[in-house]
């Protein structure tokens, strides 16, 4: 148990690795937004947006609409945390490729060269005063650079072939399959990952909330 409990907008198995190696035990509740709509919408109003703004505005989606799924459904009042990663390559933002076809395509260009990861943290304190809430939101991003290996063809087609490049952002990993193509990163490991765990705690402390109260007893 925590005296804090937290719910993880994401279906990432990533991000929930992250935080339950870290004494973190939330429940996962993922969210229902389209992606592609919200980040439509937002950009018919403001244009196009920054990839680190992207991240973020994602981010805030996921952890509103399950914000609003738990009020819906008259469930308890939790911490509630949405996370979104991007991949910035040369301005242009990246997700999780479509197919087989535009992963290789984004490995063969990302191949020896460098690209920012970039992953919004959005973070609902839903609960009020009488359980120690605080009704706050916060959010940030946090952005590492990563520089890849340099690829040939044939290395490039068999780690395609594993499929794990299609189901993450920006088509690789750093703790998995992917991580013998990553030559070096700068900045927060965890972030990579899909959760910035000491960006995490310090959005946490604006809420007034204490890491080791997040953390499994």
């Amino acid at each position: 148990m925590t005296s804090v409990p937290l719910v993880l907008a994401s279906a990432s198995p990533a991000r929930l690795a992250t935080l339950r190696s870290a004494g973190v035990e939330p429940l996962v509740q993922v969210s229902s937004v389209d992606e592609d709509a919200a980040l439509a919408a937002a950009e018919a109003i403001h244009g196009v947006l920054p990839p680190a703004d992207v991240a973020l505005l994602l981010a805030r989606a996921k952890a509103e609409d399950v914000v609003r799924a738990r009020v819906d459904a008259d469930e308890p009042e939790y911490l509630v945390l949405g996370c979104d990663s991007v991949l910035e390559l040369d301005g242009e933002v990246h997700g999780k490729p479509a197919d087989a076809a535009q992963a290789t395509a984004r490995w063969t260009r990302m191949r020896g060269g460098s690209g920012v990861l970039h992953t919004g943290h959005w973070l609902i304190d839903d609960r009020g005063p009488e359980d120690g809430g605080t009704r706050g939101v916060v959010g940030a991003t946090a952005s590492t650079t990563v520089h890849f290996a340099d690829l040939d063809d044939d290395e490039i087609a068999a780690y395609v072939a594993t499929g794990e490049p299609l189901h993450v952002a920006g088509a690789f990993t750093l703790d998995g399959l992917g991580a013998p193509y990553v030559r070096a990163i700068e900045g927060d490991p965890s972030n990579v990952v899909g959760v910035s765990l000491p960006l995490l705690r310090e959005l946490l402390r604006d809420l007034g909330v204490a890491w080791q109260d997040l953390r499994a007893r």
